[in-house]
């Protein structure tokens, strides 16, 4: 009954990551769509959540087939766990379990960048799941360049954001305790107020702003996906 219900939790939090990703898909796609060469259009939001409750069997295949990958890896992890301490830390074990542990990451990537491309495909033509991975399997097949190449400068670009909302929220951090707050100044009436280091702080500061920039800057991703399938379609 634990497995069952720990299988239940795996399958509803991928259903809603997928809920999140095909409503941000359906929102790129109007935007496509409702765009000519005068104008920009408008992304319409509302129309992605209401396609999630009318595409919501197909949500509930593609997390299905996540949530029994995921379930796998961690069954397969904690038993990999006992064998090793069974063996006495055997490095010829160790290996083999490293081995599986990776095709097991593998499959699972694989299988989650087909569902999304399904998804992408569902969101601009809304056909069913199965059909949609298929042609969208061989429609990217045909535009193999573009795709690679897009998602490539895509995930540079997010790199790049990444990289630079941390440092800039570091950065203004260090400089705020430093002149507004005067934090790493010695008052003599007060020496319980002075920061003796500034960097428990902005490790705070960074991991926090690491977390919350990967929430935001990774819905770029999902959108060159989606633009990429409807540029190829049209």
């Amino acid at each position: 009954m634990a497995l069952y219900m720990f299988f239940g939790i795996l399958w509803v939090t991928a259903f809603f990551e997928y809920c999140s990703t095909f409503t941000i898909m359906v929102s790129a796609c109007t935007y496509y769509w409702n765009s000519n060469a005068h104008e920009d259009g408008s992304a319409e939001v509302s129309v992605g959540f209401s396609a999630c409750f009318s595409h919501a069997g197909s949500l509930a295949i593609g997390s299905f087939i996540i949530a029994v990958i995921r379930f796998i890896r961690i069954v397969f992890m904690y038993l990999a766990k006992q064998i090793e301490k069974q063996s006495g830390d055997n490095p010829v074990v160790k290996g083999m379990v490293k081995c599986a542990e990776c095709v097991l990451a593998c499959i699972e990537k694989i299988c989650n960048y087909i569902n999304e491309s399904a998804f992408a495909y569902q969101a601009c033509s809304g056909e069913n799941f199965c059909s949609s991975a298929w042609n969208a399997f061989m429609l990217q097949l045909k535009h193999m360049a573009k795709f690679t190449f897009a998602q490539l400068i895509a995930k540079m670009f997010i790199l790049l954001g990444k990289v630079g909302i941390v440092a800039g929220n570091v950065v203004s951090c260090f400089y705020i305790m430093k002149l507004v707050f005067k934090d790493f100044e010695d008052d003599p009436a007060n020496d319980d107020q002075a920061v003796t280091s500034a960097v428990a702080p902005l490790v705070v500061v960074g991991v926090i702003t690491f977390l919350v920039a990967s929430l935001f800057v990774g819905i770029l991703d999902t959108v060159v996906l989606a633009l990429l399938t409807c540029v190829a379609i049209d």
